[in-house]
């Protein structure tokens, strides 16, 4: 009986090992059961931060738009109608709380992991500080998203968003460099960069000309035809692993890439 029961857990983790994605919520769902706690929904602060017993709690995995962002209410409208004032179930993540001291936490009710909920409805994107169990099952919800084209998943209609691609990203110099293909100059002014989390570049006034690479460097510089600076003075794409999300000037999606599949 101890064999077996050794053999069926070996079997779990090797299966995880291989990232068999249909088998991941089945699995994530079996394995968290006994590693749950139980809190009471007292107030929803925005779309990814709930109060509980005057303690905030983050939920891990995601991020939705920051206030003024579009669809900043929606998602916030979209959590209180799922879980405000309702018993939910938590299981911690790694540390338990953030440098803010808001406890971090997946969120589950029903049975139902929330966070992924809020990927699936378009309200949120996927953000992990390189790769935990349910990175993949996350990046599935976010790629339905797309494919559904829902809320911040819904796909830019600029026919620039045709032309545009991302050549490369790389965590250690701070630089993405884009290509644009089309055989026509593009107008990328007010269009941004968001990194999984709240950093954000915003394109000035800015042509990306026909049949020819741009690169934008983060730190201080002087920008020229070929290279915008990202003026900050801390880091944007982590080495463990992050995403870029290009919009246009209205906000649309125009693709993503996910530094760890590079």
């Amino acid at each position: 009986m101890v064999k077996e029961k050794f053999l069926f857990v070996f079997i779990l983790i090797f299966l995880f090992v291989l990232n068999y994605s249909f088998l991941d919520d089945k699995l994530i769902g079996f394995l968290t059961q006994s590693n749950l706690e139980e809190i009471h929904v007292d107030r929803i602060i925005d779309g990814d931060t709930i109060e509980s017993n005057g303690t905030s709690v983050r939920l891990l995995g995601i991020n939705t738009p920051e206030r003024g962002e579009k669809y900043y209410k929606e998602a916030k409208e979209f959590l209180e109608e799922l879980i405000l004032n309702e018993t939910v179930q938590i299981e911690y993540g790694k540390d338990r709380e953030d440098q803010y001291g808001r406890t971090l936490a997946y969120v589950f009710y029903n049975g139902e992991n929330v966070n992924q909920k809020i990927i699936e409805n378009g309200f949120a994107n996927y953000y992990f500080l390189g790769k935990d169990r349910y990175y993949s099952p996350f990046k599935n919800n976010w790629e339905n998203c797309v494919a559904n084209n829902l809320n911040i998943c819904e796909k830019s209609k600029d026919k620039c968003s045709q032309c545009i691609e991302i050549e490369k990203i790389n965590a250690k110099s701070q630089e993405a460099t884009f290509n644009n293909q089309c055989s026509f100059s593009c107008d990328l002014t007010k269009w941004e960069i968001k990194d999984e989390g709240r950093k954000k570049f915003v394109f000035p006034n800015f042509k990306a000309n026909a049949k020819s690479e741009f690169t934008i460097v983060v730190g201080n510089g002087t920008s020229t035809k070929q290279t915008l600076f990202w003026e900050r003075k801390d880091y944007v794409w982590t080495k463990g692993g992050d995403t870029l999300f290009l919009r246009d000037s209205h906000g649309k999606l125009v693709l993503w890439k996910d530094t760890r599949e590079q």
